[in-house]
């Protein structure tokens, strides 16, 4: 049972902080204007494995440059 509890606790510790920032609102490409992520990608976080929260975060770094909003 403690094995359990540790890997529940250790699944739990690595999650990527979500990128939101409060600034919700979907363009017309379905991308969020605060934090660069789809609309699905919002919707599936919670439940990403740790690998996909991060390879979110890439595509999210690279929309934000490209956007022309952010140095």
């Amino acid at each position: 049972m403690k094995n359990t509890n540790r890997q529940k606790a250790s699944a739990k510790q690595k999650a990527v902080r979500s990128p939101c920032i409060n600034v919700c609102s979907l363009d017309d490409n379905d991308l969020c204007i605060g934090c660069y992520r789809t609309g699905q990608e919002i919707s599936y976080w919670g439940r990403m494995t740790y690998k996909e929260q991060l390879a979110v975060m890439e595509k999210v770094r690279h929309r934000e440059s490209e956007s022309g909003f952010v140095s």
